[in-house]
C-alpha cells in the first residue's frame, strides 16, 4: 500500500513538474497581467506621477464617455462586417481547395501569406495602394477617391483589408474540417441522387459546426482587438468612424496618459468578448453534430 501511495505521489509530482513551464507562462503572461489591469482600473496614473487610488471613478468616467460608446458601436459594426464575410469567403475557398484540383497546394500557401505577414506592414502597403493621389487604385481608375478619409468609406475599407488578411487563416481550418469528413458519406449521398449543393448543405456544413464555432469565436476576438490596421490606415479617423476599442485603449493609455481609464476599457472589452463566446457556445451546443468513426 505504501509503495502504491509513493508511486502516486511521484507520478503527481512528475506531472506538475512537466506542467510547470506552461503554468509559469500562464501565470506570468495571462493571469498576472489581468490582475494588474484590474488593479489599475481602480487607480489613476499618468506613467510619470504617483499612483492614486480613485475607486470606481474610472469606471464611472468611462461608462459615461460618449467617445468610448462610439468606439463600442464602431467595433460592433466592424465585427458584423468582418466576421461573416471572412467566414463565407473562407468556406467558399475551402470548398474549392479541398477538391484537390491542380495547383491547390500553391493556392493554399498563397492564401496564408497575408495572415503570416505583419499586420502593420500589410496596412502600410494598403495605405499606399489606396492613397487618393498617387495610389495604385486611384491611378488605375484615373480618379481621386478618398478611401481612408471619407466617413462613409473608411470603415468598409478597413474591414475589407482585415478580411483580406484573415480569410486565408479561416480557409485553412475549413479545408482541414472538410478533408476530415469521411468520403464514404458523400459517396452514399451521391448514390442516393443528392446534388452537390444538397451534399454541401446537408452533410458538409452540419459536420463543420465545430470548425465554424472555432473560427467564429476566434474571428470575433481577433476583430475586436484589431489595432495595427486601424493605426496605419486611418489612425481612428475620420471623426472617429474607425476608432475601434483597441485603438481607443491605446489613445487613452499613451495619448492621454490615463492608464486607469484604459484599463477599464480593456476590462469592458474582455467582458463583452467573454459574453459573446458564451452565447456562441450555447448556440452551437444546441445543434447536434454526429461524429463518424
Amino acid at each position: 500500500m505504501a509503495k502504491v501511495t509513493t508511486r502516486r505521489v511521484r507520478s503527481t509530482l512528475l506531472g506538475y513538474a512537466l506542467l510547470a513551464p506552461s503554468l509559469f507562462g500562464v501565470v506570468c503572461f495571462l493571469l498576472l497581467p489581468m490582475f494588474v489591469v484590474m488593479w489599475l482600473s481602480l487607480h489613476r496614473w499618468d506613467l510619470l506621477g504617483p499612483i492614486r487610488y480613485v475607486g470606481l471613478d474610472n469606471w464611472r468616467s468611462v461608462l459615461t464617455d460618449a467617445s468610448f460608446g462610439n468606439s463600442l458601436l464602431v467595433t460592433l459594426a466592424f465585427i458584423a462586417i468582418v466576421v461573416p464575410f471572412q467566414i463565407v469567403l473562407g468556406l467558399a475557398a475551402a470548398a474549392l481547395l479541398s477538391q484537390e484540383l491542380p495547383g491547390s497546394g500553391v493556392f493554399r500557401t498563397l492564401y496564408v501569406v497575408p495572415w503570416v505577414c505583419s499586420p502593420l506592414a500589410v496596412a502600410v502597403l494598403w495605405h499606399w495602394i489606396l492613397a487618393p493621389t498617387d495610389g495604385a487604385v486611384s491611378t488605375l481608375l484615373d480618379r481621386r477617391i478618398e478611401w481612408l478619409t471619407d466617413p462613409g468609406l473608411a470603415l468598409p475599407v478597413v474591414s475589407a483589408v482585415t478580411v483580406w488578411t484573415n480569410v486565408g487563416y479561416v480557409t485553412l481550418f475549413f479545408v482541414a474540417g472538410i478533408l476530415a469528413i469521411p468520403p464514404q458519406i458523400h459517396a452514399a449521398a451521391r448514390l442516393d441522387g443528392a446534388t452537390s449543393w444538397q451534399r454541401f448543405w446537408h452533410i458538409t456544413l452540419p459536420m463543420l459546426r465545430p470548425t465554424l464555432f472555432f473560427v467564429s469565436v476566434t474571428g470575433i476576438v481577433s476583430a475586436a482587438q484589431v489595432f495595427d490596421t486601424v493605426y496605419a490606415l486611418t489612425g481612428g479617423g475620420p471623426a472617429g468612424h474607425t476608432d475601434l476599442v483597441a485603438h481607443r485603449i491605446y489613445a487613452e493609455a499613451f495619448g492621454a496618459a490615463a492608464l486607469g481609464r484604459a484599463a477599464v476599457m480593456a476590462l469592458v472589452l474582455f467582458l463583452i468578448l467573454v459574453g459573446a463566446t458564451i452565447v456562441q457556445h450555447l448556440y452551437f451546443r444546441q445543434h447536434r453534430t454526429y461524429d463518424v468513426y
